[in-house]
């Protein structure tokens, strides 16, 4: 998910820092982590494997460490009720029509979950999909992929039932088969973290597979906080900044990714996905403005003395039951034109 970096609370490296602000998982956790694996057997259409996480599907970016710092099971736990609350649902409709042919055929659907972390995506989308689902998970940290293959729900909106697997790689980069036998490809703040050249590479394989891709959650550059300070636009230009470093799309990702799948002849449809955070949900919102306060600094250190003042300020204000924000965010879908028709 994200590129190593330094962050300017001293906190230990992490490679991607979504609009999120994800804190990385401690040496303890990474030391604590127990190899991941599939929880059933591959089913029909899921694509060629040996056991589950022996194939590599993903290569990984040169020179990339072999054990990156992660995002903590601890944060994605915490916002997941926010990601839940915030993805598009008008955007199931159209995937369901399109996936109904899919779901009787025999294994049902085959579900590719890119860059997974503990499995909120599939905790979420699973028992809303009608017919037998297969998901295969993908994430570059094992630890993550045992609490995804451990808390995945078994069975679909209409009973039927539900089975996983992982796969340990790097979703930056996918195979030519990587995504062999999808049915869908999904993801949750994958999209910013990535490069054109990676968005470009992840359109083509789901073109590849003709199958549809539901892409959430992705940073949209744009914060509105309640009540008004003079630095919030300074500290949003330097997130956006941050977020863009060295190549990655950032706010301009799903743009880009629009403009990839309409190349491969997919349909796309973009909704809005906001997080509203405030007094109902203090500690994520507390976490929240240090991760994204913490990146503007980061990216411009002499924002460090005032935006130091402006973080206390808006910690208090959140004590107080004060403060609220909207952190702006967009959902995408993608739908590979059917038999030549409209997508």
């Amino acid at each position: 998910m994200t590129r190593p970096t330094t962050a300017a609370d001293g906190r230990v490296p992490r490679e991607r820092e979504t609009a999120s602000g994800a804190p990385a998982a401690t040496a303890r956790q990474r030391a604590a982590a127990a190899p991941a694996g599939g929880t059933s057997a591959v089913i029909p259409g899921a694509g060629p494997v040996t056991r589950p996480g022996e194939r590599e599907t993903v290569r990984l970016r040169p020179g990339a460490p072999q054990e990156p710092a992660r995002y903590a099971p601890e944060w994605l736990r915490l916002r997941e009720p926010a990601d839940a609350a915030a993805r598009a649902a008008d955007l199931l409709d159209p995937l369901r029509v399109r996936l109904a042919d899919r779901s009787g055929r025999s294994g049902g659907l085959v579900v590719h979950d890119l860059g997974c972390g503990t499995g909120s995506m599939g905790r979420w989308l699973a028992p809303l999909l009608d017919g037998a689902q297969h998901w295969v998970l993908h994430d570059r940290d094992p630890y993550l992929l045992h609490f995804a293959a451990a808390g995945a729900p078994r069975a679909a909106a209409d009973g039927s039932r539900i089975t996983v697997e992982t796969r340990r790689g790097d979703v930056a980069r996918l195979t030519p088969d990587a995504l062999a036998g999808a049915t869908l490809v999904t993801a949750s703040a994958l999209l910013d973290v990535l490069t054109r050249d990676e968005v470009d590479a992840l359109a083509a394989a789901c073109a590849g597979a003709a199958c549809p891709a539901l892409l959430t959650l992705s940073v949209a550059g744009h914060v509105e906080l309640t009540p008004h300070d003079p630095l919030d636009a300074e500290i949003t230009a330097a997130f956006n900044d941050h977020q863009r470093r060295t190549g990655l799309l950032g706010p301009d990702a799903v743009t880009a990714a629009c403009e990839a799948f309409a190349a491969y002849g997919a349909g796309v449809r973009v909704r809005p996905s906001p997080w509203h955070l405030g007094p109902a949900d203090p500690e994520l919102t507390a976490q929240w403005l240090r991760g994204w306060v913490g990146a503007a600094v980061e990216h411009r250190p002499e924002l460090a003395d005032r935006a130091a003042t402006y973080l206390a300020a808006r910690l208090a204000s959140l004590a107080l039951g004060e403060l609220r924000a909207t952190v702006h965010h967009s959902d995408l879908l993608a739908l590979p034109h059917a038999n030549g028709g409209t997508p």
